[in-house]
């Protein structure tokens, strides 16, 4: 925590998210002499807008003391722009945060090359196992893979990571401690425990429309590079492509079906001028020489790597069919179908699907997660699967179909 950092937290409670704060850095030199000036040199900087005036002139500084506190008594660490442990790779970007709320340790961003991945949350299988392969095959690599904490593509590449032993970062669309997405809250206990959950949201800002789009800067603005995968024409995955270029990062996309209209981002990614990307060696080879932490030799090809995650202990399906085009439209409808099934759902049948995803769980950490009776957790994941919403495998496993 530098001493400066209550002048910090006032500049970004003042201000807001995403202001462009580096003009005003150029102008006044720091957060404390900004607060140090009195109005009148403030009214006489070109730095400044009237409006920006106003809200400097009512934000109190003992706004601050309450964030420190809060964040101190739940064990989270505040990063602000002077701070050793800011990234400089994010301090660099146009409109970079006045401040970082940390849940877990931030690793050494600007030592390590960085993947951005990032998606549709409403994948397809093709996409969440992509996601997850290449997530791995990075990871071994010794990349470190951040990306949004959100459903779908988000969580596959955060898992693919973990699965390689590696960490990962998740950026939050929301303050630490606000309740959002709570089936993947035990997605960000892990994460937090092995990489960092990181805003520059206050603790408890509930996530909205427009908080979003603005955290996709920092998802590039820590990376060397980002990969897209499987993503909307208006998606927000591209909001993030088109950040990691205005910042000067590298954007890689996995080719999409030209029969998914409704998903060809990616296409048209490729079609604008982004790297294919087929195979994770692809991604990493192009930071081997600038990052001493990358060990190129541990690059497994794709086949390698889906037999990998096709053996007995992994959570991928060995029918590699599945992984074809023409399978991806079917398989979108019928998740949706069986989220409209899931609204009916109600009492203990409810609380076990609740705790299924797309990974094999075994029965007795299904069990666990629920706290019912290993009864009515059998009886429910019959009914659900009588349903058509979950499945089994070998070895009283489950997960959704």
């Amino acid at each position: 925590m530098s001493e400066n950092l209550r002048y910090w937290l006032w500049m970004q409670s003042a201000l807001g998210e995403g202001a462009h704060i580096k003009n005003i850095l150029e102008e006044f030199g720091s957060a404390k002499a900004l607060y140090n000036a009195n109005i009148l040199e403030w009214k006489m900087s070109p730095a400044l807008t009237p409006k920006q005036i106003n809200r400097l002139s009512q934000t109190d500084i003992n706004i601050a003391d309450e964030m420190i506190y809060t964040c101190e008594s739940n064990g989270w660490s505040i990063i602000d722009y002077e701070d050793q442990r800011y990234p400089e790779r994010l301090r660099n970007i146009y409109n970079p945060p006045c401040v970082l709320y940390v849940d877990g340790i931030m690793p050494d961003i600007d030592r390590l090359a960085v993947i951005g991945i990032v998606g549709t949350r409403k994948a397809s299988t093709y996409a969440v196992k992509v996601a997850h392969i290449m997530s791995r095959g990075v990871t071994e690599c010794g990349a470190l893979v951040v990306s949004g904490g959100a459903l779908g593509v988000d969580t596959a590449a955060h898992k693919g990571a973990l699965s390689a032993g590696g960490k990962t970062v998740a950026v939050l669309g929301c303050g630490l401690g606000a309740s959002y997405l709570n089936e993947n809250k035990s997605l960000r206990d892990v994460i937090k425990n092995n990489g960092a959950l990181v805003t520059e949201y206050p603790p408890f800002t509930r996530a909205s429309r427009t908080t979003f789009p603005m955290r996709n800067r920092l998802i590039s603005g820590l990376s060397v590079g980002v990969l897209v995968v499987e993503a909307g024409v208006k998606s927000g995955s591209l909001i993030t492509a088109n950040y990691a270029l205005e910042q000067g990062r590298d954007v890689y996309a996995v080719p999409a079906s030209v029969l998914s209209v409704d998903f060809a981002g990616t296409n048209k990614l490729i079609d604008d001028g982004a790297i294919v990307a087929t195979k994770p060696a692809q991604i990493v080879s192009a930071y081997a020489e600038k990052f001493d932490t990358l060990d190129i030799s541990k690059a497994r090809n794709m086949d390698e790597l889906i037999q990998a995650e096709s053996d007995k202990n992994a959570n991928i399906e060995k029918d590699n069919s599945k992984l074809s085009f023409e399978a991806l439209e079917e398989n979108r409808a019928k998740r949706l179908e069986n989220e409209k099934r899931a609204l009916k759902l109600s009492g203990d049948a409810e609380r076990v699907y609740q705790c299924l995803n797309d990974c094999f769980l075994h029965i007795d950490a299904i069990i666990e997660k629920t706290g019912l009776p290993g009864a009515k957790v059998t009886a429910s994941l019959t009914q659900l699967e009588v349903m058509g919403l979950a499945e089994s495998a070998s070895g009283k496993r489950y997960k959704l179909s």
